[in-house]
């Protein structure tokens, strides 16, 4: 089976180019068609991943600071490297490269260093010092035909996804490099001017037969091979021509008008590949930010109703303080009727019952004082009827205009007419209503 695919019978090669001729292909394609192109990148930046119909490559992207060379010191370098393991081919051997690696490589690196595709200048330190060395790494993973484009597009994705760590220049001489790590700062992508992409034809017969993207079985058939590495502005970075039958020049100039137009549909197949894999990483990566910026923190807004002195007063009363105070004013109304005294403080009590004590701002959380210690505070006992404690309790409640009158009625040798002009004047007091008892004693002794 393994000479088979390298060395095709009599009736295979004549199936081929039979076909060829009719502008038909093995796998069904037209003269002029890719394969079918995916690109895929790894969980770290540099790493990208190429399948091109049957063969699949792998690109992984390096870099280490090294002493630039002498005649380029303001300059950093780039490096291809391409490694070839059996189980993608039988054909190749472990060990040293063969031929074909070492083709590869070159064609590679000639359409990405010679076209001046990554900014070189942008990976230097400290000119004639310290430059940043760009290697990238080819591993070949299937073998399906046409392994210089699938390398090609392998290694621009990877390059157009890698980040550098950022360095600073610092110490006493201004010569030591200071390489900050990714969490300390974002790494610096690389600067790439343009994307030479590589375009190979394979020519059968005498020259006049003209495919691109060969396959495996197409290549060992063909008479020969070029390779046409042009940007997507139609700039012709390098041409690659491995000796086999010779080609008119009719002939290579349609091949790079071919070349500009597939250049350009996989230019912009490889970035829309990478703007999907950078949105996709910035999505996941964690936004930090910079200690002195404040920090919103939402808070539900709470809403508070204002509420009167009528409704904290309800709050502020137990079940047993109501009770309490229905009780004190059921004696207080049956104790109104006999006394003429209690009704006049029962008034005056409720014109002062709305406070309830407690802070001057009104405060949601504040308790305030209870209104049923307050009103039993200052309900008379009825067992008391004293002189003494009836003007104890009924001198806090009087006025100033009251207490003048109190004293000056105090005495015993004051006037009627003073007395009635006094009730005239003021409300009722406890010596307004123990009044007509002395006069009627004096009436009973004036009589006897």
């Amino acid at each position: 089976m393994e000479n088979l695919r390298w060395r095709p019978t009599v009736n295979e090669r004549e199936f081929i180019e039979h076909a060829l001729q009719s502008d038909l292909r093995v796998d069904g394609r037209h003269s002029f068609d890719f394969r079918k192109l995916k690109i895929s990148f790894g969980r770290e930046g540099g790493s990208s991943e190429v399948q091109l119909g049957e063969t699949h490559v792998l690109g992984y992207v390096t870099a280490q600071l090294v002493q630039p060379y002498r005649d380029r010191p303001n300059e950093g370098t780039l490096a291809i490297f391409t490694e070839f393991s059996p189980m993608a081919d039988p054909a190749f051997e472990p060990g040293r490269p063969g031929e074909s690696a070492i083709e590869l490589g070159r064609v590679v690196d000639r359409g990405l260093r010679e076209s001046r595709a990554v900014d070189m200048e942008s990976l230097c330190v400290v000119a004639g010092k310290h430059v940043w060395s760009v290697r990238v790494d080819l591993h070949i993973l299937d073998n399906g035909g046409n392994l210089i484009d699938a390398a090609n597009i392998a290694a621009l994705a990877a390059l157009s996804t890698f980040r550098r760590p950022e360095c600073t220049v610092g110490g006493d001489d201004g010569q030591q490099v200071i390489v900050h790590d990714p969490e300390v700062r974002d790494p610096l992508p690389l600067t790439i001017h343009h994307m030479p992409i590589a375009v190979t034809f394979a020519y059968f017969g005498e020259g006049n037969i003209v495919v691109v993207d060969p396959t495996y079985k197409e290549e060992a058939v063909m008479g020969g091979r070029m390779t046409a590495t042009i940007n997507s502005n139609g700039d012709i970075c390098a041409i690659q021509k491995a000796g086999g039958e010779g080609v008119m020049s009719g002939v290579v100039m349609q091949c790079l008008r071919i070349a500009s137009v597939k250049a350009a549909d996989i230019t912009s197949k490889i970035k829309k590949a990478v703007d999907s894999y950078t949105t996709e990483k910035a999505l996941k990566k964690v936004k930090r930010l910079p200690a002195s910026l404040p920090q919103k923190i939402n808070v539900t807004d709470v809403t508070m109703e204002n509420k009167g002195d009528g409704e904290l007063e309800t709050q502020t009363v137990k079940a047993s303080d109501v009770q309490n105070i229905s009780k004190g004013d059921e004696d207080h109304r049956n104790m109104k009727g006999n006394s003429p005294l209690i009704g006049d403080r029962f008034a005056k009590h409720k014109q002062t019952s709305t406070f309830i004590g407690g802070p001057s701002n009104w405060d949601p959380y504040s308790k305030g004082v209870s209104l049923s210690s307050l009103r039993i505070s200052q309900l008379p006992d009825p067992a008391t009827t004293s002189k003494a404690s009836s003007h104890e309790e009924a001198q806090p409640m009087l006025t100033e205009s009251s207490n003048a009158e109190v004293k000056s009625t105090s005495s015993s040798g004051a006037a009627g007419e003073s007395e009635e002009a006094q009730e005239m004047g003021s409300p009722k007091s406890l010596k307004d209503a123990v009044k007509p008892k002395h006069k009627r004693k004096k009436k009973k002794s004036d009589r006897s």
